[in-house]
């Protein structure tokens, strides 16, 4: 099964092999205004179907580890790529709200406290 999301102008577009069945909500200054729901994959259970990943905005920040990608057009934020600490391989934090199909209450929601990181 593929989950299907991207930005909302449709410049950039996404397809995750699997389903989510948890999504992180973190407390940190960056999610919390973005309101992000995410599900961490494998980098290779992710494709960028519409878009060129090159072409999308990046933000780091705090250790610099995770490259936020986010669409110059529309502002959206797809989706961010990088090796967290303690992370074995290269991850992509989905954000299910770019999912238009996503039932938030469909996975179990975890909080997590970035704000303490």
């Amino acid at each position: 099964m593929a989950i299907k999301g991207g930005c909302h102008c449709g410049r950039f577009a996404f397809e995750v092999d699997g389903a989510p069945t948890q999504a992180m909500e973190c407390n940190c200054s960056h999610c919390a205004r973005k309101g992000f729901l995410l599900w961490f994959v494998p980098a290779d259970q992710f494709r960028l179907t519409a878009g060129d990943a090159a072409e999308m905005t990046l933000y780091t920040f705090n250790k610099g580890v995770i490259e936020h990608r986010f669409c110059p057009t529309c502002g959206v934020q797809p989706f961010a790529r990088g090796k967290p600490p303690g992370a074995p391989a290269e991850m992509v934090a989905v954000n299910l709200r770019t999912v238009p199909d996503f039932d938030r209450g469909s996975v179990q929601i975890v909080p997590v406290d970035g704000k303490s990181f």
